[in-house]
């Protein structure tokens, strides 16, 4: 079983940055992919950023030229720097991470962090 802990979100101003940082613990072997998604309140939860093991990302047009998605492999730690937060980049910002097995594909899920962008 593997465990995601978010932390950074809180309240940022429009314009201003932000960094979210994710934590995977428990059996950590051979996750290749951790990744960034967010529900905005009336909407579905969308894809922000992710990024494999090697280093490969891809981040959502919504975002793009705005976050950078970065991994820490010893730390088991991924990191979403956010520039330029606008209103509508208000959300529950979701951590995940997926990890190969014998046996398939396993998705694991972060609870989630606020992050409200609001003068």
């Amino acid at each position: 079983q593997v465990q995601l802990v978010e932390s950074g979100g809180g309240l940022v101003q429009p314009r201003g940055s932000l960094r979210l940082s994710c934590a995977a613990s428990g059996s950590v072997l051979n996750i290749y992919t951790m990744g960034w998604y967010r529900q905005a309140p009336g909407k579905q939860r969308e894809l922000v950023a992710l990024i494999t093991s090697g280093g490969s990302t891809n981040i959502a047009d919504s975002v793009k030229d705005r976050a950078t998605i970065s991994r820490d492999n010893a730390k088991n730690t991924v990191y979403l720097q956010m520039n330029s937060l606008k209103p509508e980049d208000t959300a529950v910002y979701y951590c995940n991470a997926k990890q190969s097995t014998v046996y398939g594909v396993r998705d694991y899920w972060g609870q989630g962090t606020q992050v409200t962008v609001s003068s």
